[in-house]
């Protein structure tokens, strides 16, 4: 006969410390989120710099048709907006989202003396500051500390991505995990079909029992009662079984899919934050940019209607931005340089579909770059105020009026 308290120190010895997120701590009975009409955020970074002109094209102003020769697209290729303006012909998904009235395009987005290196510009779109200096955490790390969690609640901000933790989300009193993939959380347990049985059962006994009498069946319960139940949790959500996704087999729509998972799964996190990497188009763009940006609007496409079957992409927000744009001319490469000035994506129950804010002028440019009249922090200050419900001076300063990009929060 198996003995329960042998087989449960042994299990744990298999598991480990850390095979379940400590943001995931809360019991199974407490799964759902705060308030299932909360809103959620989730933020997509286009690492690289992405060549607005060549992502929402101003096919009828004349300076795009001057600067623009080789890396020219003409409209009977471009995907309709409006007369003058149309999407690359790679984002058919984005174009569907428009004709749904679930895209807004906001244009000339920057901020003032723009800083063309990505480590800087890249601190300055994440941290919402532009002064010089140890920067320690984010606009929305601040935005997680002004709204602290209980204590045993779901993480309020999740990075979903193989890279470290983005300065956006560096708080100082909220933890806010990074995570791959579900599988790298799940209990790890030995043996065959059998053992792994008899090792749940086991530790389902000894989590759910009030053993005041057995110290030391006491003490595990109180060491594996969080990582059972985050385990439990994670186990529960449904994973598509192989060929069965309705994501498109890219990384970006992979990430989606995990965060598209946890919140059907009724987790609390409201922010979630995930990049697009490979933007930084120098040379021989139109290839390159193409696939990127078929990977960007198919992932979108493929978030929104898999949270709109679901019944929840009302309460769900995406913003898609990138740390600067190109320059206005094309290089002998092929490629474009870094620029200043770029449009910025709104996915969700948007106030407005299409274009929000005219297109930068040709007629005056900075040093060969589109210069910006609306500063990135506006659009963070919609996001936080209008829609997280977070007072957006303390984070981004005072100055910085919501735009109201978004519809009312759900009640």
């Amino acid at each position: 006969m198996i003995d329960r308290r042998d087989l449960l120190k042994s299990t744990l010895v298999s598991m480990g410390a850390a095979t379940v997120p400590t943001f995931l701590s809360r019991s199974a009975t407490a799964a759902r989120a705060e308030k299932p009409g909360e809103t959620i955020l989730v933020v997509v970074q286009l690492v690289g710099g992405n060549d607005g002109l060549n992502t929402v094209v101003p096919h009828g102003m004349d300076g795009y048709q001057k600067y623009r020769r080789a890396l020219r697209l003409n409209k009977p290729s471009l995907l309709n907006v409006n007369g003058d303006v149309g999407l690359h012909p790679s984002l058919g998904g984005l174009a569907k989202l428009l004709e749904a009235g679930r895209l807004s395009i906001v244009q000339g987005v920057g901020y003032p003396n723009p800083d063309r290196s990505h480590f800087r510009s890249m601190e300055i779109w994440e941290s919402a500051r532009t002064e010089v200096g140890a920067l320690e955490t984010g606009w929305l790390g601040r935005a997680l500390d002004a709204r602290p969690t209980a204590p045993g609640a779901d993480a309020m901000g999740v990075h979903v991505g193989k890279q470290g933790l983005p300065l956006a989300l560096r708080s100082r009193r909220s933890d806010v995990p990074s995570l791959e993939s579900l599988e790298q959380y799940r209990l790890q347990l030995a043996g065959g079909t059998s053992e792994k049985d008899a090792a749940r059962a086991a530790m389902d006994g000894v989590a759910r029992a009030d053993r005041r009498d057995d110290p030391l069946l006491g003490f595990l319960r109180r060491s594996t009662l969080a990582a059972y139940e985050s385990s439990r949790r994670l186990e529960s959500i449904t994973k598509p079984a192989p060929g069965n996704s309705k994501y498109p087999n890219y990384g970006l729509s992979k990430r989606l899919e995990l965060i598209g998972q946890l919140i059907k799964s009724g987790f609390g996190t409201r922010i979630y934050y995930t990049a697009l990497d490979g933007f930084d188009t120098h040379a021989n763009q139109l290839g390159a940019h193409a696939a990127l940006l078929t990977e960007l609007g198919d992932s979108l496409k493929a978030f929104h209607d898999d949270l709109s079957a679901a019944g929840q992409s009302d309460r769900v927000a995406v913003v898609a931005f990138s740390e600067f744009g190109r320059r206005v001319a094309e290089n002998a490469s092929g490629g474009t340089d870094h620029g200043a000035a770029a449009p910025l994506f709104v996915v969700g129950p948007v106030a407005a579909s299409g274009l929000v804010g005219a297109h930068p002028t040709f007629d005056k440019l900075d040093d060969g770059d589109l210069i910006h009249h609306t500063d990135f922090r506006r659009v963070y200050a919609s996001l936080l105020q209008e829609w997280l419900g977070v007072e957006a001076a303390p984070i981004v300063g005072a100055g910085f009026t919501p735009m109201g990009l978004l519809r009312s929060r759900p009640a």
